[in-house]
């Protein structure tokens, strides 16, 4: 076969896992498609899958591999021709793949993704190209917002997690790379930046000596067509008062803050190696609240870590009625090898990890439908992200609600209404899952 030949293949891809990971695999099938491969949708019509993995926590392990083995259920069936897998779960197993799935043709280390074509050569007996020095991402949320990586890997080690065994120390994007990547997604029609990596609030630190988050943002603010700016995973311990000032006055800059908690109980959060107290933590909340009441708070946080008792339960429980997020995700520990917190004694059952994620996450909603409520008859500018053929509804959001994450605003067209474009809503409803709006 001929490259010429081999261009012709189709290449699909299954995206899972974090937005970090789906910024990988957009860069991956920028390449692909700079090389001739055409790009779709639907694996059914691919000679060739891409199954872009998590392996974070035990449940997106089991995400990985029923879509792993849903494409060899249709490569046996002659559908399609070869099975990638990338992402967190060959960088996490890599050893024990190729026994597991013997119907898997390669498995794709994070570090050889920037070969993927290189690597379908491979596979075809293909003479091996040159890799491409740049290539123009393949955006696959939508026209109107875009998710920039600053950074990979992470130095926390905390106790419960595998990200440093998975991906490394952290690692900033240089700046000017980060810079030219955003003007080119706002040539394509972008107009919000999301700001993603484990840890945004250490951006630079280990690149230039000293924290950049600040700067970046600021020459990011400077491109003209991007209007909004968002920060996901901000560590509690870097939100400094000059950072909150800046989002504060730059007009551009969400006021909206995704700061991963964790919990809120000192021996908990000492046993996490996390770098704030309780005390510190609810000084913070409480400082932001005080001084910046129209921010956006959004947390996480771990229920049934080892030693958690009914009493610092509670603890949790009273502590989320107290902070009021605006929105808070509440999940139950997942016990994951070569991570500290997976030798400690003290265990909690899985029932009682369960039940405790069910009763916080049933008064989070509580708080959170008090919330939205106040905003019935209210107006907001929101983003134009896609339109719902079938409700007939523009799918929209605000500074204040993160597009998949939060709550999406649905309006009816009024017959002028563009994607990637901002208009002004008046909400009226709220069904449990989105914001109802009239267009102003």
């Amino acid at each position: 076969m001929t490259k010429k030949e081999l261009a012709h293949k189709k290449i699909s891809a299954i995206s899972l896992g974090c937005d970090k990971n789906k910024v990988d695999l957009e860069k991956m099938l920028g390449r692909v498609k700079a090389y001739g491969f055409s790009v779709v949708e639907d694996v059914h019509d691919a000679d060739v899958v891409i199954v872009n993995t998590c392996a974070f926590i035990e449940p997106a392990e089991e995400e990985a591999i029923f879509n792993i083995l849903e494409m060899e259920k249709l490569k046996k069936q002659g559908v399609i021709e070869k099975i990638i897998v990338s992402g967190c779960l060959p960088e996490r197993h890599f050893e024990q793949l190729s026994s597991l799935f013997p119907e898997i043709d390669l498995f794709l280390r994070v570090r050889e993704n920037d070969l993927i074509c290189q690597k379908i050569e491979a596979l075809y007996q293909v003479d091996p190209s040159k890799p491409a020095k740049t290539c123009q991402r393949v955006l696959t949320c939508g026209v109107s917002y875009a998710y920039l990586k600053i950074a990979d890997g992470c130095d926390n080690v905390c106790s419960y997690c595998t990200i440093p065994r998975i991906r490394g120390r952290y690692k900033s994007v240089a700046m000017d790379e980060l810079v030219d990547e955003a003007k080119d997604l706002a040539k394509r029609g972008i107009k919000e930046l999301i700001l993603v990596a484990q840890d945004t609030t250490r951006y630079g630190e280990d690149l230039y000596g000293e924290n950049k988050l600040i700067e970046l943002c600021e020459k990011l603010s400077k491109i003209k067509e991007i209007k909004w700016i968002r920060l996901h995973y901000l560590y509690p311990e870097k939100i400094t008062d000059e950072l909150l000032q800046y989002i504060n006055k730059n007009e551009k800059m969400c006021k909206y803050l995704d700061i991963p908690l964790q919990h809120i109980d000192d021996e908990i959060l000492h046993s996490m190696r996390r770098r704030l107290g309780e005390k510190e933590t609810k000084e913070l909340i409480e400082n932001i609240k005080t001084k910046y009441p129209l921010f956006a708070l959004r947390s996480t946080f771990i229920v049934g870590y080892p030693g958690e008792t009914a009493r610092k339960f509670k603890k949790l429980v009273n502590f989320a009625k107290e902070a009021e997020f605006d929105y808070a995700g509440f999940f139950s520990y997942s016990k994951e090898t070569n991570t500290a917190a997976y030798f400690m004694q003290k265990q909690v059952p899985a029932f009682i990890k369960k039940l405790r994620a069910k009763k916080i996450t049933k008064i989070q909603q509580k708080i959170v439908e008090e919330k939205i409520s106040k905003l019935i008859g209210s107006q907001m500018v929101v983003l134009v992200d896609y339109f719902d053929s079938n409700s007939g509804e523009f799918v929209s959001h605000s500074q204040n609600l993160s597009p998949t994450v939060d709550f999406a605003v649905r309006f009816v067209d009024n017959g002028n209404v563009e994607l990637s474009t901002f208009v002004k809503v008046k909400i009226y409803d709220f069904d449990g899952s989105y914001l109802k709006g009239e267009l102003v």
